[in-house]
């Protein structure tokens, strides 16, 4: 029961972040992108800093700590890659590339559990990447450039952020690893953004909605949902749930900014959705990773 009550949760983050898409495409007109997230996670980490004097007192060693940052440093390369990655390739591609991280998941989680991923998410991955393909690579050129390689390493990154927080959130203290993660997040988001860029902010009302709604919900509530979560599912199973992020950005979009959804399109997104659908209903086996 607990692996579905958090893996239901993984997908509620899904939905946050695809229904954020608009809000922060829309936001980046007016401020620098890594400037941007030295200010959410800035946010975010003032939101959980209460956590560590809540109610129930919350145990600080240095181990849990180190491992929340070793994740911050993750999640915050994840970010910073993609962004520099892409200015110098298309969209789409960016898209894709980063998409394909729950692919990396289960090769970097053998290498941490040293255990192999199940047959039923090894071919629920393989289905969902093809949707993903259809999702987002129309008309893209094959050509690698070197915003591509950026995003290889955001993809590369973010794996290593969902592999290494759920090999540390079954042993740890969950609310010390989701406030060192994104602390650590905000530290060198705020030492990069002078260097990655030309920093630049335009106070509008919907800039400070985006980065109000970027720092508490899609970041403070989704990792401290996200580290929570893997206590009780797979690293495998948290990538392939996130691979529904673009079907929800879609399903905003459409709903907000009238943007329809070509028949390929479409058709990748049902990919998608069978591709988790076949991992939580079809299981070829019951046997547990670690966490």
């Amino acid at each position: 029961m607990n692996r579905r009550w958090a893996e239901a949760a993984l997908v509620w983050n899904t939905v946050v972040w695809g229904s954020t898409f608009v809000v922060v495409k829309a936001a980046l007109a007016d401020v620098s992108p890594v400037l941007f997230l030295a200010l959410r996670f800035s946010l975010a980490s003032l939101a959980l800093a209460p956590v560590l004097a809540g109610k129930r007192p919350v145990r600080w060693d240095c181990r849990t700590a180190g491992a929340g940052a070793l994740v911050g440093v993750f999640l915050f390369a994840g970010f910073l890659t993609q962004t520099l990655g892409l200015r110098l390739t298309s969209a789409p591609k960016s898209a894709f590339i980063t998409g394909l991280s729950p692919v990396m998941v289960p090769l970097l989680a053998a290498l941490v559990y040293r255990t192999r991923p199940l047959v039923s998410e090894v071919i629920g991955l393989g289905v969902a990447t093809a949707g993903l393909a259809l999702m987002t690579l129309q008309g893209v050129t094959a050509a690698v450039n070197p915003g591509d390689a950026l995003t290889f390493l955001c993809a590369i990154a973010f794996a290593a952020h969902i592999v290494a927080l759920g090999h540390f959130a079954g042993r740890m203290s969950f609310e010390i690893l989701t406030v060192m993660q994104v602390g650590t997040a905000a530290v060198l988001s705020l030492g990069s953004f002078w260097w990655a860029e030309s920093a630049h902010i335009r106070w509008r009302a919907a800039t400070i909605g985006a980065i109000l709604v970027t720092g508490l919900l899609a970041t403070a509530l989704a990792y401290a949902i996200q580290t929570w979560a893997q206590r009780y599912t797979s690293s495998t199973r948290t990538g392939l749930i996130y691979m529904l992020e673009p079907v929800f950005a879609w399903i905003t979009s459409f709903l907000l900014a009238g943007e329809g959804l070509s028949r390929r399109a479409a058709a990748g997104a049902v990919l998608i959705l069978g591709g988790v659908v076949m991992v939580e209903l079809k299981p070829l086996n019951r046997r547990r990773h670690p966490s």
